[in-house]
């Protein structure tokens, strides 16, 4: 087995914190990491409802038996009115919790638009330079938003269900530019067979090359170890994407460092005030913002 071994969880759990929370040492913490190996991320994305994180329930299982360790970040939405989050997709994944070959954090996106927390780059990059063999990803499902995966995994699994009929749409939009391959979960429900043929012609149609499209039944790990096999077998290759990943990673990190002084709790506090101005105007508003 590789280095991961060795891993002590209490000590990639107080990194995590340190960096979430930017606690003094984060910048340090991140400039000193060194990847002694290559540990893909698996981003899985998809609408809600869809059975995202019983899927990762169960592929955990799977690549666990295997013989690999596992690294787990799990996102849930804030609350864009009390800034709360209920962290509530470790809920699903109990069977794990004392599992020594499993860690799972999880974490809100604290305000950001998209299906990422501004910290998921950074997060999941200690867990690379800590040695796990695989680091999975699942993003809150968002909508349209959730193509900010595409810019942090190496495999990205978009998951859909036999109803999702409406997301057709949603693939012809974007999530098709995104995907390194379909789930189609809740696949012993009625037309899941249609449903996936018709996937598979849009496929075909938009793309020169042939996207896999799996059929799973989460809760019963139906199909489940064909997904495990291939993200097995991608592991060894190639990412022809590696410039694009980097360039939205930097991206997204000079973002948040510029927005570093914003506090979204006093910026609503200071609109509130605004407010009982009649002549209130947004623009004028945002142009005196000061940082």
């Amino acid at each position: 087995m590789s280095a991961a071994n060795n891993i002590n969880f209490k000590s990639v759990a107080r990194s995590l914190t340190v960096v979430e929370n930017n606690l003094p040492g984060a910048d340090e913490l991140l400039k000193s990491l060194h990847y002694n190996k290559s540990t893909p991320i698996i981003g899985i994305t998809g609408p809600p409802g869809a059975g995202k994180s019983t899927l990762v329930n169960s592929l955990i299982e799977q690549l666990v038996n295997k013989g690999n360790k596992i690294a787990v970040l799990a996102i849930d939405p804030t609350s864009p009115f009390n800034f709360g989050s209920l962290l509530g997709d470790r809920i699903r994944m109990t069977g794990h919790f004392n599992n020594p070959d499993v860690f799972i954090r999880s974490l809100a996106t604290r305000g950001s638009l998209g299906g990422l927390s501004a910290k998921t780059i950074e997060m999941a990059d200690v867990l690379r330079a800590v040695g796990f063999d695989y680091v999975l990803i699942e993003t809150v499902g968002v909508g349209q938003s959730e193509i900010e995966i595409a810019g942090l995994a190496d495999l990205t699994f978009v998951v859909l269900v036999p109803e999702s009929g409406d997301e057709i749409q949603n693939i012809k939009s974007g999530l098709m530019e995104i995907a390194d391959a379909f789930i189609i979960n809740k696949a012993d429900r009625a037309d899941a067979d249609l449903f996936t043929n018709n996937l598979k012609k849009i496929i075909h149609q938009k793309e020169t090359t042939e996207i896999p499209v799996f059929k799973t039944v989460a809760t019963t790990g139906a199909g489940i170890n064909e997904v495990a096999d291939f993200i097995s077998s991608a592991k060894n290759i190639k990412n022809t994407r590696k410039e694009f990943l980097l360039t939205e990673k930097a991206y997204k990190l000079i973002q948040q460092k510029r927005m570093e002084g914003v506090d979204k709790k006093k910026l609503q506090q200071d609109i509130a005030k605004a407010l009982n101005d009649e002549r209130f105007n947004l623009y004028s508003f945002v142009e005196a913002f000061k940082i």
